[in-house]
């Protein structure tokens, strides 16, 4: 396996640091605009197999060319999900694997963005499928922790412990906090904008996927590991659009715990207009607001050393048990900071989507994993996975009754 990742900000260089441990793949090469920062990532794994090298990421062209040229099998989309669609159609058109953590961004109705859904996330994929089915090409599409492991362990609940699903609810919530700023996401801030500020997106049998007002229906969750209570809200979120595909629920939300003084920032971003993407005029030349905003924030890369606490992804289900008798758990993985700089160097929420590509790649290398067209993670056994992240991986996941 000849993988090339597309990306080598936080999530790609802690994909390279937990990949250095695993003999699945021959070679991983680090492709970012920036030449240097993907050469000091692959530096930094002192192996021989990895390097790094200077790949325009919106450039179809250009990284089917690299693809060819380097007998790339694989191709592990890492980077911002505005290069979702150009990374997935040179895969295809290379003929390499795909993998990616998020997918193709969504458009929020023209008329009632607060009740009809418009262009979902993954919808461009979705539409492509076929294509990559016909071709014997397999295009794994959310394999991060959320979505990817929210995912899991949904079809893990599906499959072996409920007999009837009512609800399935992905909930993501952490104690983290960050030395000297008031401010500082754990995650890409034009990501985070672009989540949080979308109509988030609910599914219910026989009515389909429909949206809601940015953070509404709030509630208190609390979450294992020491983390406790914390007000989570809709946030819009690939899992909602992926597990309904796959898994036979009655309904599907996410939410996120983000916190009132995070909530009133991002509102107070979108009054204003430093939400958007589109250029202004500013003293002669043009910017994108949102990403002035992510100038003026830390590098979630950077700033693990100065990190203190714990995150935790989950995936809340309701139903009936095997048994029959009503059920509710929460599956979780919790990840602390300090335990993840120690052991690769990285923060804990980029360490935490890392690990499961890695994980996903291994399986299908060791043809315990396959197929073809646009899956999500759902569509796999679960089983092999977990055991995996929590045995040669060494990153256990639990289960609470609740």
């Amino acid at each position: 396996m000849k993988i090339l990742v597309i990306g080598s900000g936080g999530v790609g260089a802690a994909i390279a640091a937990i990949a250095k441990r695993r003999d699945f793949f021959s070679s991983m090469i680090m492709a970012d605009i920036d030449e240097g920062r993907a050469k000091a990532v692959a530096k930094r794994t002192g192996d021989s197999r990895f390097k790094g090298v200077k790949l325009d990421a919106s450039s179809s062209a250009a990284i089917v060319k690299f693809a060819r040229d380097n007998g790339i099998t694989v191709i592990l989309n890492s980077a911002d999900p505005r290069f979702v669609m150009p990374i997935f159609d040179a895969a295809f058109d290379a003929g390499c694997t795909y993998l990616d953590m998020a997918m193709s961004l969504s458009k929020a109705h023209p008329e009632k963005p607060h009740e009809l859904s418009g262009l979902k996330l993954g919808d461009e994929q979705f539409e492509k499928a076929k294509r990559w089915e016909d071709k014997g090409l397999l295009a794994m599409v959310g394999l991060g922790v959320e979505p990817g492991l929210s995912d899991i362990f949904a079809r893990y609940a599906a499959d072996h412990l409920f007999s009837e699903i009512d609800e399935i609810g992905v909930r993501d919530g952490a104690n983290l906090s960050v030395e000297g700023y008031r401010y500082a996401p754990g995650f890409s801030i034009w990501t985070t904008i672009e989540e949080c500020l979308n109509p988030p997106v609910i599914w219910e049998k026989g009515k389909g996927w429909f949206t809601t007002p940015p953070f509404s229906e709030p509630e208190v969750f609390t979450f294992p590991g020491g983390i406790g209570p914390v007000e989570c809200v809709n946030v819009e979120h690939e899992e909602v659009l992926l597990i309904p595909r796959w898994v036979d629920c009655k309904r599907v939300t996410f939410k996120f715990g983000l916190g009132r003084e995070f909530i009133n920032m991002l509102d107070v971003l979108h009054g204003i207009g430093l939400d958007s993407t589109k250029p202004v005029k500013v003293r002669g030349g043009e910017v994108s607001p949102r990403d002035v905003v992510a100038a003026c924030l830390p590098d979630p890369a950077t700033i693990g050393d100065i990190m203190h606490g714990k995150t935790c992804a989950g995936t809340w289900v309701t139903g009936k048990g095997k048994d029959g008798k009503r059920r509710e758990v929460y599956l979780y993985h919790v990840v602390d900071n300090q335990e993840t700089m120690a052991r690769d160097g990285s923060q804990a929420v980029v360490w935490q989507t890392a690990i499961n590509p890695v994980v996903g790649l291994e399986l299908l290398e060791n043809g315990v994993w396959s197929g073809a067209g646009v899956l999500g993670p759902e569509a796999f056994d679960p089983v092999p996975f977990l055991d995996l992240l929590k045995g040669d991986y060494a990153s256990p996941w639990g289960m609470e009754e609740r």
